[in-house]
């Protein structure tokens, strides 16, 4: 196993701590923790793809193992974000309208990943390589750093406290914003992707318009070079 592929076990490996520290209400500041052992674990998926591009390390151990860890890691903290509702919400906002729109979003930001993961599936099996675009690198970071703030500001209480909430929330939302821009992104750019290629008749006979098409395009020339001004 090489140097990325450890990196990318590392990863994993954080997401049980990182869930053990954030429930466990006994270690003091455990929810900063937590924060801190997620940023580490969300940082560690970028070292460890550049260090598998840099140095000609990317296997298929590693193509498997990384948007593994990504998803998990996401998708952990979504729901754990949403076990905040006391924490973030309840002491900040009236009413359930600011938490159901957050749920709303995680939703949103989950199922992108999953569509996207499976549009990815279907390229591959296409021929087609989807890139990765800097609006999808954007939306990673943004996201990652929203779910930072939130988990210290469970916290934190008082104008501190709703200082990091707020700050947390917009770019929560500001990330649900380049989650739905790159996914439509992707697919449109992509849209290659659902066309069938032909098959059997259908096959036969794009290649007999084909040919038709060519053999009436040599007898034009043809004519044209015997009497050009017909």
């Amino acid at each position: 196993m090489n140097l990325p592929n450890k990196i990318t076990l590392v990863r994993i490996l954080l997401i049980p701590v990182f869930m053990l520290v954030f429930f466990l209400d006994v270690i003091p500041y455990g929810k900063i923790i937590a924060a801190v052992i997620f940023l580490v674990a969300a940082l560690t998926d970028a070292l460890d793809g550049h260090i598998a591009r840099s140095r000609n390390l990317v296997t298929n151990l590693g193509k498997f193992l990384d948007p593994i860890a990504d998803k998990v890691l996401v998708a952990t903290a979504m729901v754990l974000l949403l076990t905040m509702k006391d924490s973030i919400f309840t002491p900040y906002f009236s009413g359930n309208a600011l938490y159901v729109l957050t749920v709303v979003c995680v939703v949103i930001i989950l199922a992108r990943e999953f569509i996207i993961s499976a549009f990815r599936q279907i390229a591959v099996t296409a021929g087609i390589v989807m890139a990765a675009e800097k609006l999808g690198k954007y939306k990673t970071a943004c996201q990652d750093v929203s779910l930072f703030v939130l988990f210290i500001a469970a916290d934190l209480a008082g104008t501190v406290g709703l200082v990091f909430v707020s700050i947390g929330l917009v770019l929560f939302a500001v990330a649900t914003i380049l989650t739905i821009h790159s996914g439509v992104s992707y697919i449109v750019k992509y849209r290659s992707v659902f066309k069938d290629a032909p098959t059997g008749n259908e096959e036969k006979r794009s290649k007999t318009r084909k040919l038709t098409y060519e053999l009436r395009l040599f007898r034009d020339r043809r004519k044209w070079n015997e009497n050009p001004f017909v």
